[in-house]
């Protein structure tokens, strides 16, 4: 599962009008769903300044963690450089999707919900700008090599244990 959020979405909106802030989030759009489309997710939604993502196994193989945090680093590197600062959070296991509705039926979404949907959510929360906070059981299930990586161990509101996580962020240029 991927998460990705702006940070500071609101303070950018105050000093902007209506027009230019939703431009500037269209192209945040544009850039997000490029990144999780390359890597063969598919696009939960779009929830004012965050966009969900989730990557199954069917579509994106059996690397489908390796995938999510691709799409981490081409989502990092297309934003390095603009206004909007953002934050990820990468997370694999169990969830459930499928459809949810209103008591009377009217409404209908297909989204995914649980424990590991809400830790992914957590982890983008807690993600500083231009960071990916990547679990470890998705590091894990990626079986890739950041030995290199800043580690942390985060409490995550509503989580009774610690969650160990790695950092992905794009070397600074110079």
């Amino acid at each position: 599962m991927f998460f990705v959020d702006v940070r500071g979405s609101t303070k950018i909106a105050e000093g902007m009008k209506a027009k230019e802030f939703s431009s500037l989030m269209n192209g945040f759009y544009k850039q997000a769903t490029k990144a999780l489309i390359n890597t063969n997710a598919y696009i939960d939604k779009f929830v004012g300044d965050e966009v969900m993502g989730l990557y199954f196994p069917l579509f994106a193989g059996k690397n489908h963690a390796k995938a999510a945090i691709q799409a981490a680093q081409e989502l990092l590197a297309a934003t390095q450089h603009s206004d909007l600062p953002i934050g990820i959070g990468i997370h694999t296991g169990i969830a459930y999707v499928g459809t949810v509705g209103g008591v009377d039926g009217s409404v209908k979404d297909i989204t995914a919900l649980g424990d590991n949907v809400n830790i992914t959510a957590r982890l983008a929360s807690q993600a500083g700008a231009g960071e990916a906070l990547i679990s470890e059981s998705a590091y894990t299930s990626a079986g890739l090599n950041l030995a290199n990586s800043e580690q942390r161990q985060l409490e995550l509101k509503g989580k009774s244990e610690i969650i160990g996580v790695r950092v992905l962020k794009l070397p600074k240029a110079g």
